[in-house]
């Protein structure tokens, strides 16, 4: 063969090559797109009472007007599985320890984690227990659910992406999601306890109350009532772990400026008296992970009952049939998450003569043994086994044995009672309806189209002596519930915080309630407010005031003396901007915003860093920041009365406040930058992307959001972190929907390709409220019976 003849052979390769690739691209773009919901049309269906229709807005937002309740359930399955699919396969997955399976060895760990609590066989009981009529709405989701995924022209495309095929839905699984969301709100329960056992462990109860305090001076409770005051006695010296022994061992490898608590969530909500129209007015953000797609899926829901018209309206979780949060024309409702003590962590004798046998305070017992094989994707099964006892599975931890005690794993912890609110007509009904939910105990807030406000607990609450750590022995009844209703000042307020200073809140208990600052802040902006409208309430979600941070600024710049600063031109920098570059927002151009919250960081590594490498060692890789969230406090008190016997030898308490804060310039110009670059928003940028992003480079740009400077932070209403923040916004007036208002991130569908990926995006990023119901019909998709 002549080298013409090679030349000629090698462009015919070239492009047989080329023409390859090209087939394979199309392949797999014609696959995917072939995974797209069906907007239009006719589908068969049956079990339909009638016709079903379903149109979407240009945003993807669905109006489902239904026969009944049942066949709306079945509607809103199959937009579930047609747009979410896979979102709600990683909730079940990860409730029932099952992740490894579909995505790999990498999950095995956290598979062990979650299959310790056995959830799928508890999810298996609790389906025989369930209401009937709730058990007929299950069946008929589980039946759209599977209908919309068989309709589907392919399989969705992250099992394309994952050379894998999607298991149909299952009854139990809708169970499992509950589940997931009492891993995703109470699980840091656990590591909370193992942290504060240790902390016993190495300190005095005289120590453990200066540095755990029940309270502290930016509580905001509901019931305005004293708290027990939280000055407890300094003793003459700190527990031997506390601080550091000189400045030069402050490490920055938790990065202190990239800190966040990962606590949010706020509600509010105005009584008729204090608004324009006379309408109750409820506000509600959810603060979550943030990824794509988002968590909550947008819905309204019409239907006849009794010979009139019902329409529901709010957020549905893919996974399951009933409204989350939302309206029923009557009463609104919406949640925050309550942080009451949920938990407990019941040591365990041990025979070592007998492995399964235990000792509690009740005697010996012969745990059960359960084997939980777990399958793992393109591995051999990995054997696990579970010992439980009467108070839950065991857990060993640095030799000792315990017994994880979680309400979660109560007979009656899950069930589908919230649909009742879908149906109550004022806040005293509603708040009935609400303690007999199967859910993770939430704050919720409700308002009636009366005018009337209320707070309640919605979900199960273990029942405890008021006021008392005993192990729980029991689910507390739905008449003893907290309640605060038709306050006098016709505000409700609720954040992650402590929600009543009285005795009443023995009933709950701090499971790491949030400090306080943020609810105060929302309290003050409340009562400001006396004639507002669903657009005043609106803005307290973005209030980025930095009211909590202004005091560490304050701190720094009492430290920063000219003294201080003389001969060290960093801390020179450091004190002008504090004073020039503050705005008294975290907005993304606050140079010094960023600096007096990296100082109060680095004063927390400075003071607790050291025991945070032993708390490390423990299940969960606890920190003192999860074991009390009232630590600024403790350092604030510590700052002020500046105790000689708490401070390491060598150290003076100017010079900790010195070290934090040249610990916070080498982290702030670590890299060249200039501390006049420091901006907030340099740090705080969305990251928020698909859960395969990661994993597929070429293809993780398209299923990212844009990398989007964020204002907020944590002790604010705009909490605000990379891949953490405003799940949704909802502002409500039971009667008047039509003026209600909302967005959320990213958008109603998980897919890429979809026009509804990131529509609702560029509104939540700029704060922009959007209508809550749906618009202009765009699509419509009918079910007719067959």
């Amino acid at each position: 063969m002549n080298k013409k003849t090679w030349r000629r052979a090698g462009r015919y390769g070239l492009w047989g090559v080329l023409g390859l690739l090209g087939l394979t691209a199309l392949a797999v773009w014609w696959g995917l797109r072939s995974s797209l919901a069906q907007l239009e049309g006719e589908v068969p269906a049956t079990g339909l009472t009638a016709r079903l229709v379903v149109s979407r807005d240009a945003d993807g937002v669905p109006l489902i007007a239904a026969g009944d309740r049942n066949d709306g359930a079945y509607a809103l399955g199959y937009l579930h599985a047609q747009e979410r699919y896979f979102q709600m396969d990683l909730l079940r997955r990860a409730a029932a320890g099952e992740l490894a399976a579909l995505l790999g060895a990498n999950l095995l760990e956290m598979d062990k984690g979650n299959r310790l609590f056995r959830f799928r066989a508890r999810a298996q009981a609790a389906l025989k227990r369930l209401d009937p009529s709730d058990y007929a709405m299950l069946t008929r989701y589980v039946a759209g659910v599977n209908d919309g995924l068989g309709r589907l022209g392919a399989r969705p495309f992250e099992y394309l992406l994952l050379r894998a095929q999607p298991e149909a839905w299952r009854a139990e699984d809708t169970l499992l999601v509950t589940y997931a969301m009492y891993q995703t709100l109470q699980n840091k329960q656990e590591q909370r306890k193992h942290a504060r056992n240790w902390l016993q462990l190495h300190a005095t109860p005289e120590q453990l109350a200066v540095l755990l305090p029940q309270s502290s001076q930016f509580d905001a409770p509901l019931d305005m009532q004293a708290i027990p005051p939280s000055d407890a006695p300094l003793p003459a010296s700190a527990p031997a772990w506390f601080g550091f022994a000189a400045p030069a061992e402050s490490s920055l490898a938790a990065a202190p400026d990239s800190r966040h608590t990962s606590v949010g969530s706020n509600s509010w909500a105005l009584a008729g008296s204090r608004t324009k129209h006379g309408g109750a007015i409820l506000a509600n953000d959810m603060h979550l992970a943030l990824r794509l797609p988002n968590t909550w899926y947008r819905a309204t829901l019409r239907y006849p009952v009794a010979g009139t018209s019902r329409q529901l309206t709010g957020l549905t979780l893919p996974g399951a049939p009933n409204f989350v949060v939302g309206s029923n024309g009557k009463v609104a409702w919406g949640f925050t998450n309550s942080y009451g003590d949920y938990l407990d962590l019941v040591e365990l004798g041990h025979d070592p003569a007998q492995p399964g046998r235990f000792r509690s305070g009740e005697g010996w017992e012969v745990a059960t043994t359960y084997q939980e094989p777990i399958a793992v994707k393109g591995q051999p099964t990995v054997p696990f086994s579970v010992q439980e006892t009467r108070f839950g599975p065991v857990r060993t931890v640095n030799g000792r044995h315990y017994a994880v005690h979680w309400v979660a794993l109560h007979p009656d912890a899950v069930n589908l009672r919230l649909t009742a609110m879908e149906s109550v007509q004022d806040i005293s009904e509603a708040a009935g309806a609400a303690a007999r939910a199967g859910i993770p105990a939430q704050n919720i807030s409700l308002v009636d189209a009366g005018g009337q406000i209320g707070w309640t607990i919605a979900g199960a609450i273990p029942q405890r002596a008021a006021g008392k750590s005993a192990i729980w022995s029991g689910l507390l009844p739905a008449a003893e519930y907290p309640q605060w209703q038709k306050p006098a000042s016709g505000t409700i307020w609720t954040a992650n915080n402590r929600q009543l200073g009285g005795e009443a809140y023995g009933r709950l208990n701090d499971g790491g309630a949030d400090l306080g600052a943020r609810a105060r802040q929302i309290r003050d902006h409340l009562q400001s407010l006396t004639q507002a409208d669903e657009q005043a309430a609106y803005q307290i979600f973005l209030d980025d005031r930095a009211d909590f941070a202004a005091i560490w600024r304050e701190q720094a710049l009492r430290a920063l003396t000219d003294a201080a600063v003389s001969q060290h031109p960093q801390r020179a920098e450091f004190r002008r901007l504090l004073q020039t570059g503050w705005t008294g927002k975290a907005d993304v151009g606050a140079t010094g915003y960023r600096l007096a919250r990296a100082y109060m960081h680095c004063l927390y590594e400075q003071l607790f860093g050291k025991v945070d490498e032993e708390l490390a060692r423990l299940p969960g890789r606890p920190d003192f920041n999860r074991a009390s969230l009232r630590w600024p406090a403790v350092i604030l008190r510590l700052l002020k009365e500046r105790p000689a016997g708490w401070l390491p030898a060598g150290r003076t308490w100017d010079g900790v406040e010195l070290a934090a804060i040249d610990d916070a310039i080498r982290q702030l110009t670590d890299g060249g930058q200039s501390l006049r670059d420091a901006a907030w928003g340099k740090l705080n940028t969305a990251a928020i992307a698909h859960p395969l992003a990661s994993a597929l480079p070429g293809l993780g740009r398209w299923l990212a959001a844009p990398a989007t400077p964020l204002s907020g932070d944590d002790h604010m209403p705009l909490v605000s972190a990379p891949d953490f923040g405003q799940s949704e916004r909802l502002v409500v007036s039971p009667g008047r929907e039509d003026q209600a208002l909302f967005n959320m991130p990213g958008g109603q569908s998980g897919h890429p390709l979809s026009p509804f990926f990131l529509a609702d995006h560029r509104a939540w990023v700029e704060g922009r409220p959007r209508p809550l119901l749906p618009q202009q019909e765009r699509y419509r998709l009918t079910f007719v019976p067959k």
